[in-house]
């Protein structure tokens, strides 16, 4: 090889399964490992073998700890991959909640199916155990931000902030004279808990996510928040919040505490149903004692409401199924693609009293689009359940750039790079982004195909 080359393995077409392939001379690495989550034909990318050999792999580096983008690692270790997995401590600690989450939900799901038998698969088996998340956390390497290390041979990588979750970064891969700018999922100028994103540093590619490419966040509205809550806890109802277990469940409850205290919202207890969530929960109340990751020296205490009760049993959440007194109910995942809200939606969404509240992307193909879309009825556990309860969208709550703050950050770039690659985005809302970097910036940009290869020199 006498060029380095860049490899889209994943979140291209589609805004999960981000993986990309950076090839030298020397050593390859592979900048995040994420599960493809949604429509069939993508969950199935997660099965297949890997268009590449993981033991060949000098290293993993991982933008942040969402499942799309980390969860892949243990099927890359099951595979042979024994290299280092650079990330921020902080993404190490979310990690590791994540992915063991990831592996119990998995093998759950796989018993389940073979219990009631409505897998097209005998017998139905989890993409990893815990065992295979045991095999991969000793591989995860704490890295400071703004320090270079060495991946292999003239292949090196620096992280700085990426604004969007707890420990997320922005990785500048440097391989034989080329450099490659990876933003992960670009966090907004304002977040409650975090410092904005970096400036981009200078790169002769930069691949930048474009959830929201197509579009532009509107002014913050909290009375939509707060006049669901107050509508269902008039009719004697439960609002359901999916939620996603990291960062996403400490702003819900930050906001609840907000309106709560103003007097906007009555006087209900919040329940968080999540293991993963409490876990969650445990690392950032470190992070805002310690560390510094996090804005504002009161935010460790805003976490222990008097209102918010953990839920960590399986009864007790089964309880909640069916309050029997008017409730908040946050539960994940966000997307309502797996976890204890499954169980939440299949018995709250037949009754009309009843709230569910979505408060971030709804990616192609998971229960939330679905709702999201207003569909009727969705299919869960093998049954299909009735919607009458009402479906409320908040977009307050997304930690993604829009498409003007993307254009904004990519404006402040101390050059153009050679090409803009946009992925991790729907096709119309990554081919609307490019098609603003190449108008308003000037640069080319291109929105690549699942497995293309491109030179970075």
């Amino acid at each position: 090889m006498t060029s380095p080359i860049l490899t889209f393995l994943g979140a291209v077409g589609t805004v999960t399964g981000s993986r990309f392939l950076v090839e030298g001379r020397h050593g390859k690495v592979l900048v995040d490992a994420g599960l493809f989550q949604g429509v069939r034909s993508l969950r199935q990318r997660n099965w297949d073998d890997p268009p590449l050999n993981p033991a060949e792999l000098d290293a993993v580096v991982l933008t942040h700890a969402h499942l799309d983008h980390s969860g892949y690692l243990p099927k890359l270790v099951r595979g042979g991959f024994a290299g280092p997995v650079i990330c921020t401590p902080e993404t190490a600690a979310l990690v590791e909640i994540v992915l063991r989450d990831s592996a119990h939900l998995q093998s759950e799901d796989a018993a389940y199916a073979n219990r009631t038998g409505f897998s097209k698969h005998a017998p139905a088996l989890p993409l990893y155990d815990e065992s295979d998340v045991d095999k991969t956390l000793p591989l995860l390497t704490p890295t400071a931000l703004r320090t270079r290390g060495t991946l292999a041979p003239n292949l090196t990588v620096s992280l700085r902030p990426s604004g969007h979750i707890l420990g997320s970064a922005i990785a500048l891969i440097s391989v034989d004279g080329a450099t490659a700018l990876f933003s992960g999922d670009l966090g907004r100028p304002h977040h409650p808990l975090l410092d904005p994103p970096a400036e981009p540093p200078a790169a002769s590619a930069i691949v930048v996510e474009s959830t929201y490419g197509d579009r532009t966040h509107p002014e913050p509205n909290d009375e939509i928040l707060a006049s669901a809550v107050r509508r269902t806890v008039a009719r004697g109802g439960t609002v359901l919040v999916p939620a996603f277990a990291v960062d996403r469940t400490e702003l819900v409850l930050l906001e609840l505490h907000r309106l709560r205290q103003s007097g906007r919202i009555p006087p209900v207890a919040v329940y968080v149903d999540s293991p993963m969530a409490l876990a969650s929960l445990e690392v950032h109340r470190r992070a805002a004692r310690t560390t510094g990751a996090l804005q504002g020296g009161c935010i460790a205490d805003l976490f222990d409401l008097p209102e918010v009760h953990p839920v960590r049993e399986a009864a007790e959440s089964m309880s909640l199924n069916s309050p029997s007194v008017p409730c908040i109910l946050v539960s994940a995942s966000g997307m309502a693609s797996g976890g204890r809200v499954v169980h939440h939606l299949r018995h709250q969404l037949p009754d009309p009293r009843n709230t569910v509240v979505l408060t971030g992307y709804q990616a192609e193909g998971t229960r939330g689009r679905q709702l999201a879309n207003g569909a009727r009825t969705v299919k869960m556990h093998g049954r299909y359940v009735p919607v009458r309860a009402d479906i409320v969208q908040i977009p307050d709550f997304s930690v993604h750039a829009d498409a003007d703050e993307i254009i904004a950050w990519l404006g402040r770039a101390p050059r153009p790079p050679r090409t803009a690659y946009v992925v991790h985005g729907e096709p119309a809302s990554s081919a609307a982004l490019a098609r603003r970097i190449r108008d308003e910036l000037g640069w080319c940009a291109a929105t690549p195909r699942y497995g293309e290869r491109v030179r970075l020199d």
